[in-house]
């Protein structure tokens, strides 16, 4: 049996990683890794694939930025050809990023068979680009694996027969399971023993001018009781120095980190305040308390059993949960059935069976 996996960024590495060494195991699999360059990640080094212990990919197909459009586009284009020339049996893609839409449709038009991992799961606002991509995906895949029960639910309402479907939770918290013992906490000066962890990037929050301006100012009031790190991307960076925001010292606008090191500061972090679905997840597998600056979120198990809280825009309540927080009065939550560290395992099993 030929399994290709198709990933596009860095979160979908994450993902496919556990699932990749899972089939690895199982004789009579030959496996082909494609990147369609969707991002560019320049902490994806060789260290990267030896820690998540898969191979660099076959191939890239280096479609690059671009509109959705036009990344949709290359991708296809590009992918059609590798389909065309290596006819697996099956092909596995991940999350919700443009990549795999497209790779969705192209396996649907040359009739190969197409597994969709992290499926089922919906934000109910089609505003959202990844919400139409993950439509999309799942109606035209023929293998859905789930992460949580709602996932399962929303699918079944849309009309998915349920021989489809199969909940084997989340790859995801596989990965964090496996690396979280090896994750260690970055080194810098003046690096707080407590302290809230940001992780924002959603164009909502940080490409609108007044929307990051009233962030910004929202967390230098946070940094005035706790202080505050946000490993920012540099295109974030550039826009707080133009606004001539951050004039609080407690609040640390800082170089975005290696997986690992992110993943150490939000095991010890107070609170976590992101945009993020996959930080969503890991903060509630780590009993961390989340604040999501936003109106919906397609993983609402992070709300209703995790540690996760949706804020939306009200950024002038962030102080006041956090106070709640520092008081010994955080949400208690649980982390969800499946989310066990085993879940790339039991895909495994059902795609070779």
């Amino acid at each position: 049996m030929h399994i290709l996996h198709v990933v596009g960024a860095r979160p979908n590495f994450m993902k496919a990683a556990p699932v990749f060494r899972a089939l690895r195991d199982r004789s009579g699999v030959r496996q082909t890794l494609v990147h369609t360059g969707q991002h560019y990640d320049a902490n994806m080094s060789d260290i990267f694939f030896v820690q998540l212990e898969i191979p660099a990919p076959d191939i890239n197909l280096e479609v690059g930025a671009g509109t959705h459009a036009q990344q949709t586009a290359k991708v296809m284009i590009g992918l059609e050809e590798t389909l065309l020339q290596s006819r697996p049996d099956l092909v596995l893609v991940y999350g919700d990023v443009n990549s795999t839409m497209a790779a969705a449709v192209v396996c649907s038009k040359l009739q190969i068979p197409v597994g969709h991992v992290e499926a089922g799961l919906r934000s109910f606002d089609r505003t959202m680009p990844e919400e139409v991509n993950r439509i999309i995906t799942d109606r035209l895949s023929d293998m859905l694996f789930t992460p949580s029960e709602d996932g399962d639910q929303n699918l079944a309402v849309e009309g998915v027969p349920a021989e489809k479907i199969h909940l084997v939770g989340n790859v995801m918290i596989d990965t964090l399971v496996r690396l979280l013992p090896r994750a260690q906490l970055p080194v810098f000066e003046g690096r707080p023993r407590e302290y809230a962890l940001v992780t924002l990037h959603r164009p909502s929050n940080v490409d609108d001018p007044t929307g990051l301006t009233r962030i910004i100012q929202a967390l230098e009031g946070v940094a005035r009781e706790l202080p505050v790190l946000f490993p920012a991307h540099p295109r974030t960076q550039n826009r707080i120095a133009q606004l001539a925001l951050n004039t609080n010292r407690g609040l640390h606008i800082m170089e975005p980190l290696g997986y690992l090191e992110f993943l150490a500061l939000q095991r010890e972090a107070v609170v976590v305040i992101t945009d993020s679905g996959g930080v969503q997840e890991e903060s509630t597998y780590l009993q961390v308390p989340c604040l999501t600056l936003r109106e919906n979120t397609e993983r609402p198990i992070t709300v209703t059993m995790g540690t996760n809280m949706l804020l939306g825009s009200r950024v002038d309540q962030l102080g006041i949960e956090i106070e709640r927080i520092m008081a010994g009065e955080a949400k208690r939550g649980s982390i969800p059935p499946l989310w066990d560290g085993h879940a790339a395992e039991r895909a495994a099993a059902i795609v070779a069976s």
